[in-house]
């Protein structure tokens, strides 16, 4: 093993949990950015159904970086993210394989799988607006709508640049093209009540303290912040919004994924497959759903009582293969009309 993948091992050492990886027929070696509570009852489920032991290192950044670098060495076999723009950014790396298998196929819809079977979604999030109860009075909208002049000074947002922003960004420009898209972006730019900062929580907060009426922010946020006792302001920042699912009485409201990927040079590739299928399984997503408020992909298998209570909607049926097309251009469009340097 080379100096530099020594190195990247010990950095990454002090700031995950790290279970040392193993190369025997009875194990397999994920990397996750999702947490710790998020996963492990599903893999314990699995090993339970299986035998197969599941050895998991955490990170917030770096794991693919970390799997190219290691390389044909890596002990990788799956990765576990969130959005599409890390899942294709993982194939574009070169650190994905193709995984042919019926199950994946007939449980995860071809939107949410990459059409050369290079990643996989799980769960489903929905990118959405948030309202303040007390100054918006209207249950419905569109994404268009937020380039209204109405809006003016109302609303806040993260970071253009954002994986999030940039998802939503590239759905406008696989519907409505680069132009159009365009005009949109500079709408809502000139409605922002301040620079784009913070994440999604922080602009939910925004709205509690009265600096804008609304936001954009993925679903599952509301879930966190209504159950968060220990920062209980959280749960007053919720209770001051409600959620709007835009453009559900037309083409849908844009949704993102988690998902996954199996490692290029996958050491246990049967048991990197066995646990993919799993993941995918009914009892998988409903675990994995009900612990991040987020929505299974599986027909049949239902969102938690919790996340019903938002609300249904119309998700937008685009596939995330032309999602992840339109990411390089979206990311472009932001630099182009200054998206983060906020209202003029």
């Amino acid at each position: 093993m080379n100096k530099s993948i020594v190195a990247s091992f010990a950095a990454l050492a002090m700031s995950t949990a790290i279970a040392a990886p193993a190369l025997a027929s009875g194990e397999v070696n994920v990397y996750s950015y999702r947490q710790p509570f998020l996963i492990e009852p599903l893999l314990k489920a699995f090993t339970e159904k299986t035998g197969v032991k599941t050895n998991v290192i955490f990170a917030k950044k770096g794991l693919e970086a970390r799997i190219k670098a290691e390389g044909e060495n890596s002990p990788a076999d799956v990765l576990l993210t969130v959005d599409i723009g890390r899942l294709h950014g993982g194939k574009m790396d070169g650190i994905a394989q193709p995984v042919k298998s019926d199950i994946l196929s007939k449980n995860i819809p071809a939107q949410y799988r990459d059409k050369e079977n290079e990643w996989f979604g799980l769960t489903t999030r929905a990118r959405v607006v948030y309202a303040s109860n007390e100054r918006v009075k209207q249950n419905a909208i569109t994404y268009e709508e937020l380039a209204d002049p109405k809006w003016k000074g109302k609303i806040c947002t993260r970071s253009g640049q954002h994986a999030y922003s940039i998802a939503l960004i590239a759905s406008m420009v696989a519907h409505k093209g680069e132009e159009e898209a365009k005009k949109w972006l500079e709408g809502v730019k000139a409605n922002l009540a301040r620079k784009p900062t913070g994440n999604d929580r922080a602009q939910v907060k925004a709205i509690f303290a009265g600096e804008c009426d609304l936001s954009l922010g993925n679903t599952y946020y509301m879930g966190k912040m209504e159950t968060n006792d220990k920062e209980p302001e959280q749960k007053e920042w919720a209770k001051s919004v409600r959620i709007l699912f835009p453009n559900s009485a037309d083409r849908g409201t844009h949704v993102n994924i988690s998902g996954m990927l199996m490692a290029k040079h996958a050491p246990n590739k049967d048991n990197a497959l066995k646990l993919m299928e799993y993941l995918s399984s009914g009892e998988a997503q409903k675990i994995y759903g009900e612990a991040n408020f987020e929505y299974p992909l599986l027909d049949g298998v239902e969102a938690s009582d919790r996340v019903k209570g938002w609300g249904s909607f119309k998700a937008d049926p685009i596939s995330l293969n032309d999602i992840a097309s339109a990411r390089k251009k979206a990311s472009e469009l932001v630099d182009i009309v200054d998206f983060d340097a906020g209202a003029n």
